[in-house]
């Protein structure tokens, strides 16, 4: 059994050499339990960490949109109590998570757009925009990839199982508390290529994110397949059925088994312990205080 708890990802198809900043995030979250802050608190910390990290696909480090200079970012926190926040294709914002969850001082769940950056400057967030070295490389590979004259959605339509596409690199955080309550704070800059207003599953309850009384799960991967199979709340009813953790993500991932071009990751924390699956090499780390 766990006393409390903390594990963040960055991402499937992230390297795991960049494990490291999972676990200066982790390392930040597991303090603030042990001073007793609560499990949304500390799993909104660990996300902004990793949204400054930069070599992430969230926050400072975000993708670019087809065009080539758009940042859209989605972001969404939730505990167990029923709390849930998001913002969706935010544009200018350092920390999209922490706009997630000033939504929860609204009587709203989720803000999209100019509407949500507009609440995030009467907040004071800051207008920034910065493209990483990293988002600039990864758009070049992408670009690289499309073969000329493809239209976009022949991208998808043909068969890219060979190809090398930047991963979606969505980073998440799960937490449970020294009181029993879960939370799980996600963000992302979206999966390469997308079009300007494209959303996926990061800030759609049940999708890219959920938690409840049994635990807490954030998924990574490629967001429409997320949503069309509301991955997060498929996973969280197994663990709430007593499944174990690691393996109702193993159970959650066999849709995708041989599907190359789907890459897809997903992480659990419950009172039992922590379970973590991905089709691909996934950057995370965990720090668990036993009962």
């Amino acid at each position: 059994m766990i006393s409390y708890g903390v594990a963040a990802h960055g991402g499937v198809g992230t390297p795991e050499d960049l494990s490291d900043g999972c676990k200066a995030a982790c390392e930040a979250a597991f303090l603030m339990l042990e001073a007793g802050r609560n499990a949304l608190e500390a799993a909104i910390e660990a996300a902004r960490i990793l949204e400054d990290d930069g070599r992430y696909n969230a926050g400072s480090g975000s993708a670019l949109r087809i065009d080539g200079k758009t940042i859209e970012m989605d972001a969404a926190v939730m505990d167990s109590e029923g709390n849930i926040g998001a913002v969706m294709n935010i544009r200018e914002v350092k920390n999209p998570v922490l706009v997630a969850q000033a939504v929860l001082g609204t009587p709203h769940v989720a803000m999209a757009g100019r509407g949500a950056e507009a609440f995030a400057r009467k907040l004071g967030f800051e207008a920034y925009y910065k493209v990483s070295k990293r988002a600039l490389e990864n758009f070049k590979k992408t670009k690289k990839t499309l073969k000329e004259g493809d239209t976009f959605w022949e991208f998808y339509l043909d068969d890219i199982s060979e190809q090398k596409i930047p991963g979606p690199d969505t980073i998440g955080a799960v937490v449970m508390d020294g009181n029993g309550l879960f939370a799980t704070a996600v963000s992302t800059g979206g999966a390469s290529p997308m079009m300007v207003g494209r959303v996926g599953d990061t800030p759609m309850p049940g999708c890219g994110f959920y938690a409840g009384p049994r635990g807490a799960i954030a998924v990574t991967g490629v967001g429409e397949e997320s949503i069309r199979k509301m991955l997060a709340k498929t996973v969280y009813d197994m663990v709430a059925e007593n499944m174990d953790a690691q393996a109702a993500c193993e159970k959650g991932l066999r849709p995708f088994a041989g599907q190359k071009r789907i890459k897809m990751g997903i992480l659990a924390l419950t009172k039992q312990g922590c379970g973590l699956a991905a089709t691909d090499p996934m950057a995370q780390y965990r720090m668990i205080k036993q009962a």
